[in-house]
């Protein structure tokens, strides 16, 4: 018997890492003997998570640029002397300084008239 199957074996049988096996005499009852209430089911037009434009939050164009420069966030947050966490910040729209935007724009190998085709804002 493999390591594997030795594991599995522990865990109870043959389930998957995470599923609790259902045991046969109160499947689909309840307590008191009636069945099991239906559950509702979410609205159709409900939103899923990072779906729709999240209040904040600005789009840009810095991640389509950085991958066509083939370079990774970290490469492109050393050429610009920022944190990867400011880059990743930066990527998924969040507001930032004016500095900022000048340092990865230069990153980038782009001139701050570029400005307003990158990030999109006037200011």
């Amino acid at each position: 018997m493999s390591t594997r199957e030795t594991e599995r074996a522990q865990r109870g049988g043959g389930q998957p890492a995470g599923q609790v096996p259902a045991r046969a005499d109160t499947a689909g009852a309840s307590d008191d003997g009636s069945p099991p209430a239906p559950t509702p089911a979410a609205p159709p037009d409900r939103l899923r998570k990072g779906e729709g434009k999240q209040p904040g939050r600005e789009q840009n164009r810095v991640r389509q640029l950085r991958n066509e420069r083939m370079m990774s966030k970290a490469e492109l947050a050393r050429r610009a002397g920022l944190s990867t966490l400011t880059i990743d910040r930066v990527e998924k729209g969040m507001p930032c300084r004016m500095d900022t935007k000048r340092k990865i724009l230069e990153a980038l190998g782009l001139t701050p008239t570029a400005r307003v085709t990158v990030f999109g804002d006037d200011d």
